[in-house]
């Protein structure tokens, strides 16, 4: 009988869940084991006082700071499946023969010491460690065979009576189970029984349940209380249980092999279940453990899975097995509906004045809503569905068509009117009241565009296109037609004419924009930033805008979420503006969504199920934000060294040397590797650091774990990072402080050899100048002797330079003389020239002339003729070209007797470099008769072919 109970419970299980199941889901965040480098199974989950977390895992200890893993295998590399850590930061664990501690050394490294020697020689081989325990001072590891107890430096063994099954610490108390003795307790030196052993039960855990009484868990046969050394079965429906832990007075999690975790009340009843449903990895959970946070990680079959239990934020999915897109959600009549990319789905709620996502509830989808819910709007208490398919009254779990068209996208109501307007894919629709009902009114003709987003303002309808721009549309008294149309672009003031967004804010019509929010000047016609709203978004990129009941104003810009809290001053301003990196990147392109219902409930569209932020919880989150350098490397010539890895008992300053003293790192150690991280887990952290040192100030924020510093100057130094989070709260700064030692030709030894080297150096240098003086004065006296010498030498020179200067005004008296020459023999040419032209030119006129006159003509004539032949001009040149040339006529004539007068005419006028053309004109013959002339008189001076003529002509009265 008892076992078809059992099987019945079973059986009724996941239905029992999921029926129970509360509405919102926490964040889950999944670590693979690509991710953590290790075995996939994770068999143990504990937390140290810096809020690193550490892992049992099949290859050895795993730590996580929130940035990092490390890996610490066991010196026989055997696996780790239990840890704890005690009061000292000493973190126990053991592995196939092999039990002792990781401990941080003076570099924080987590380095393993070993207990093996104290255990009794007999007892050291041993299986599997499967469980540690720490109380008081007294740590205790069992194996399936034994419990060792290790107390100061001593290890006892307990064989177990036939196989130990469980060892853990519940009401300070040690209790173990025994496969046939059931449930013992660790009582003066001895095991005794806690209670009477139930044959079958496979003990998996025991915790604290009220006063004196403990809450026991089992694998196959569910829950029992413990009192008064008496086992009393628990209310409660889950079986397959690995882990059980409380997590606070009322509440305890369930780690089951095939069903996820559960989370229940004190009464047995179930609060909360995760499974692959609900977004973890897997069913299998081993372990469970509450950080300081009071958030859960989950050690799974494989892999590890945090859930943000006690985060404002949850996820609300619709339909659990497919978790669509939702556009839309409204509370109204104690129901919350929510729209979706697949029908719009609803569940009751008990109470709308709390926290929603607590609710217990199954959502179930409205019939006939298939397709895209877009938008739900409360109008006199009708809620009315913009839908992929027309509009819809929803009423309870009913809706009910009133526009049959397809692509409706939402609805507003027209103020100081009972008519409504209808946004939809081609233009805008009317419903009409046809008391009491709403009924379709018909198209609003005047525009076929896709109307998404609509702000009525008295009888004008402000829409916009998020690709054409801004519509401003009057309608007729009747609502049936659009008088007139009027579209704004870029060219009327918008920032662009894409992406922009109509909304009702504080009963105006705003426009969000990809530079803030503007408004429409109905004085120039043109759309401007708003002044009251600039002071929030200037030149913030906004899709989305609304405000709540507080005056708030909840927006989207940049795929972030974010709102304008004007009850909370911040850095001087009367308001402050907070993000929710949670649900970063993670809303509907062209389609967010946000819906303040109240502050302790504010829903946000998603692209997987929906968002619930409690804002009045996520404000009060009060979760110390910390810091931590978890490494440090120091880098030279291309080699790195561990020099701090980042565990610490206490601060890094206390393990390791003062930065103003000690030995420090060598000069060529000089460039630095450093890693930070914050173990505020749930929470998007921005780092700033500054090397005290080297940097004058802080760095800008950056969620950036790591920096590096090369070439530091020898100096002592320390490096401090400080956190924050995204609602500004900034952590203690974590330091490493450091010193770099100077290099040898830096240090005081050498400064004082430096010194040693300069006197020296001075010493030298007077000598130096002493001899140098000396041998000034004999260069002195050399020298003046030398100036006598000189002196006379300028006395010979002086005559030898006024000889030079009489043999130089020879030479010019002979060159102008020369020139003169020159200067005549060129009259002599022009005088020739003229008088042919002349004598040309009478023989012209001659032909012309009577017989009686050219008688007269012709003696003039030979006049000319007898004028050209000029026989004196040569005698007188020969003269005065002699004066000049020493002789050269004359000594020519008398080298060479066989020169003609002609002959020596020619030399005399090559003498002083006549051309060919002015020789042929004194000579009074051709210019080609001087070329032959020429070529006769070397003949007759005997002139070989290579000898230039007016060279020789120059040295021949040498």
């Amino acid at each position: 009988m008892k076992e078809r109970l059992l099987l019945l419970l079973t059986l009724l299980l996941p239905l029992w869940a999921y029926a129970q199941n509360a509405i919102g889901v926490p964040g889950i965040t999944h670590y693979t084991p690509l991710q953590f480098a290790a075995d996939p199974q994770i068999w143990d989950i504990s937390q140290d006082a810096q809020g690193i977390l550490y892992f049992a895992n099949d290859d050895g200890l795993l730590t996580f700071n929130g940035s990092y893993w490390k890996q610490y295998p066991l010196p026989n590399k055997s696996t780790v499946k239990a840890l704890a850590i005690d009061a000292a930061g000493r973190i126990y664990t053991g592995g196939q023969d092999e039990l002792g501690y990781f401990y941080p050394d003076e570099n924080g490294s987590l380095r393993f010491h070993s207990l093996k020697q104290f255990i009794p020689s007999n007892e050291r081989q041993f299986a599997d460690i499967w469980d540690v325990a720490t109380i008081r001072d007294e740590v205790y590891f069992r194996t399936n065979e034994s419990i060792f107890q290790l107390k100061d430096t001593t290890i006892k063994a307990f064989d177990a009576p036939h196989q130990w099954q469980l060892l853990t610490i519940a009401g300070g108390k040690i209790f173990a189970a025994d496969q046939e003795q059931g449930l013992l307790v660790f009582h003066g030196g001895q095991w005794k029984p806690a209670c009477k052993p139930l044959p079958g039960l496979r003990l998996t855990g025991i915790t604290t349940y009220r006063h004196d009484t403990l809450l026991v868990s089992t694998l196959q046969h569910g829950l029992f209380l413990l009192h008064d050394s008496t086992l009393k079965a628990f209310p409660s429906q889950v079986a397959n249980i690995l882990h059980l832990d409380r997590l606070d007075a009322t509440h305890f999690a369930i780690g089951t092999l095939e069903d996820g975790c559960y989370v229940i009340d004190d009464k047995g009843q179930l609060v909360q279940q995760f499974s692959r449903k609900e977004g973890l990895q897997n069913n299998s959970i081993q372990h469970i453990f509450q950080d300081r946070d009071l958030h859960l990680w989950l050690g799974l079959k494989s892999g590890i899975d945090f859930v943000t239990y006690h985060s404002a934020v949850k996820h609300i999915y619709p339909d659990r097995d497919n978790q669509l897109t939702t556009y839309t959600a409204r509370v109204l009549d104690n129901n919350l509906y929510i729209g979706t990319s697949n029908g719009l789905f609803a569940t009751a709620l008990h109470a709308v004045d709390t926290d929603l996502s607590t609710e217990k509830g199954v959502f179930t989808e409205i019939a006939h809503t298939k397709g895209k819910a877009w938008g739900l709007t409360e109008i006199d208490h009708q809620l009315l569905l913009a839908h992929s398919e027309g509009v819809f009254q929803v009423k309870g779990n009913t809706a009910t068509p009133l526009l049959s068209r397809p692509g409706s996208w939402t609805v507003a109501a027209i103020p100081a009117s009972h008519d409504l307007v209808v946004g939809t894919y081609t233009g805008l629709h009317l419903l009409q009241y046809a008391a009491p009902h709403l009924k379709d009114g018909g198209s609003v003709d005047g525009l076929y565009e896709s109307l998404h987003y609509l702000a009525p303002e008295d009888n004008t309808i402000w829409a916009s296109h998020p690709y054409r721009g801004v519509f401003k549309l009057d309608l007729a008294p009747d609502h049936q037609t659009i008088v007139q149309n009027r579209l704004f672009t870029q060219n009327d003031g918008l920032p662009a004419t894409r992406n922009n967004y109509v909304y009702t804010l504080h009963g105006r019509m705003v426009v969000a924009t990809e530079k803030g929010v503007y408004t429409y000047n109905p004085a120039t016609h043109r759309f401007a930033p708003d002044k009251q709203y600039d002071a929030y978004f200037h030149n913030v990129p906004l899709q989305y805008v609304t405000q709540d009941s507080s005056g708030n104003i909840w927006f989207v810009s940049a795929a972030e979420v974010g709102v304008v809290d004007v009850h909370k001053p911040s850095n001087g301003k009367p308001f402050s503006i907070v993000y929710f990196p949670e649900m970063s990147g993670q809303m509907p392109n062209d389609n967010a969504f946000i819906y303040p219902y109240n502050r302790e409930n504010i829903f946000i569209g998603s692209n997987a199920g929906m968002f619930h932020l409690n804002y009045n919880d996520y404000l009060a989150e009060t979760q110390p934000v910390s810091a931590l350098v978890s490494a440090v490397r120091a880098t030279a010539a291309g080699r790195d060294s561990l020099v701090f890895g980042g565990y610490a008992v206490h601060e890094p300053a206390a393990n390791l040397e003062d930065a103003r003293h000690g030995p420090g790192f060598p000069n060529k150690w000089n460039s630095f590797h450093f890693e930070y991280s914050s173990t505020q887990f749930n929470k998007h952290i921005q780092y700033s650091y500054q090397l005290q040192g080297f940097d004058n100030n802080w760095s800008g924020w950056s969620s950036k774990t790591e920096k590096d510093y090369t070439n530091l100057p020898y100096g002592a130094y320390t490096f401090r990072v400080r956190a924050r989070n995204n609602l500004g709260n900034v952590s203690a700064p974590a330091a490493f402080p450091f010193v770099i030692r100077p290099a040898w030709y830096q240090t005081i030894t050498a400064f004082i050899i430096y010194g040693c080297l300069l006197a020296t150096l001075i010493y030298y240098l007077l000598n130096w100048q002493e001899s140098r003086l000396t041998r000034q004065q004999q260069q002195r006296q050399e020298e003046q002797e030398r100036q006598l010498y000189l002196q006379q030498l300028e006395l010979d020179r002086n005559e030898k330079e006024i000889i030079s200067l009489q043999k130089n005004q020879l030479a010019a008296q002979v060159d102008f003389k020369n020139k003169e020459l020159a200067t005549v023999t060129m009259l002599l040419v022009e005088r020739r020239t003229l008088l042919s032209k002349i004598r040309d030119e009478l023989n012209k006129l001659l032909k012309t002339l009577q017989p009686n006159i050219s008688t007269e003509f012709k003696a003039l004539l030979r006049m000319l003729d007898n004028a050209e032949k000029g026989e004196d001009d040569w005698q007188q040149f020969a003269i005065h070209f002699d004066e000049v040339h020493s002789n050269f006529l004359s000594t020519l004539k008398k080298k060479y007797p066989v020169l003609s007068p002609t002959d020596l005419k020619l030399c005399a006028y090559l003498r002083i470099n006549l051309s060919s053309k002015e020789i042929a004109q004194l000579l009074n013959i051709s210019a080609k008769s001087v070329e032959v002339s020429r070529y006769r008189l070397r003949k007759k001076l005997e002139l070989p072919t290579e000898v230039n003529l007016f060279d020789f002509l120059l040295q021949v009265t040498d």
